[in-house]
């Protein structure tokens, strides 16, 4: 047989890659329009508890690069959560700014105050680095009630917002428009974290994570990277206090204690530490659980919450993500 009819007897394939880049797309719309879907069936207050979700979803996601991704643990993510609120609290009651303006200034400055944070991961880490980002959280609130900014920052009493009415051409009410903002901004956040874990930057960020030694004499600015994951971090955290300071119409110091940081530290786990659609989970964790918990015992909320927390952590150690997985790979193992 001759090379050509050898070449005409090969059947000819689609690339796989294409295959599975249009199931992606699939997904994703499919996805999209389902989130979407929640505005036109809910109530207000409960359309404005799954805004809240969503928005602490983007949150997680923020903590979940430097911590899940790239090792880093950090305990003060609810101080680029404020500094992101607080941007766009003073910038639209005392500039006037729309808040669609606000939103770029807002992860610039976040980004830069993470990046001034990172300097320290340069040299420390694990626990140590733990503490300085403890110490950030507790110092953020007291720093925002300072005399010096009051004018600014509101003191103690804080700054009420309007939320952004919707366009004229838009059939939908506040409450909606503003769920429907917080799940666009939300997914393009979650496609751009999507698409920088699965390229280069994403796979150095893991392999400092796993093995930095081994990173660093492969040629790796393991400083570098350190950096930049605390700034992406910090930005992406941001923009998500911009999207609650909104949604809630006010900010106050109070509203950003260390709990907030705890509370977006347990959203990663229990969604899936370094996993993106786990930060999705963990967001619907951070704000219906502790409902849940009080609904049970209103004397007792934290135990309840606490118990709820141990079990979800016994049954799943690996978060919902990991479940997914398990989930998936048993379904391939069944077709195949």
């Amino acid at each position: 047989m001759s090379a050509a009819e050898q070449t005409a007897a090969v059947p000819l394939r689609r690339p796989e890659t294409t295959v599975a880049g249009w199931q992606r797309a699939a997904l994703l719309l499919a996805g999209l329009a389902l989130a979407i879907l929640p505005a036109f069936l809910l109530e207000s207050f409960q359309l404005f508890q799954l805004t809240m979700a969503v928005i602490m979803a983007l949150a997680v996601l923020g903590l979940n690069i430097v911590t899940g991704y790239n090792g880093q643990i950090s305990l003060g993510h609810g101080a680029f959560f404020a500094v992101g609120a607080y941007v766009t609290a003073i910038l639209m009651s005392h500039l006037d700014w729309s808040f669609w303006a606000t939103l770029p200034v807002s992860a610039v400055v976040c980004g830069l105050v993470g990046y001034g944070v990172g300097f320290p991961a340069l040299r420390l880490g694990g626990l140590y680095l733990a503490l300085t980002t403890f110490s950030l959280a507790v110092a953020v609130p007291q720093i925002l009630k300072h005399k010096a900014i009051e004018d600014w920052t509101g003191g103690v009493q804080g700054l009420f917002l309007v939320k952004p009415d919707p366009p004229s051409w838009a059939p939908f009410d506040p409450d909606q428009w503003m769920y429907l903002v917080a799940v666009l901004v939300s997914a393009a956040c979650f496609l751009l974290a999507w698409n920088l874990i699965r390229g280069r930057i994403g796979r150095a960020l893991m392999a400092i994570r796993d093995h930095p030694t081994a990173a660093e004499a492969m040629g790796m600015d393991i400083a570098t990277l350190k950096t930049r994951a605390f700034a992406t971090s910090a930005m992406i955290t941001g923009i998500a206090g911009s999207l609650s300071a909104v949604a809630v119409e006010f900010v106050a110091p109070d509203s950003f204690t260390f709990a907030l940081s705890i509370s977006l530290f347990v959203g990663m786990v229990v969604g899936g530490v370094a996993s993106i659609l786990g930060s999705l989970f963990g967001g619907l964790f951070v704000l219906f659980v502790p409902n849940i918990a009080e609904t049970v015992s209103k004397a007792a909320p934290g135990v309840i919450y606490g118990i709820i927390l141990i079990g979800f952590l016994f049954i799943l150690p690996d978060g919902f993500a990991g479940l997914l997985r398990r989930l998936y790979a048993r379904a391939r193992r069944g077709a195949g």
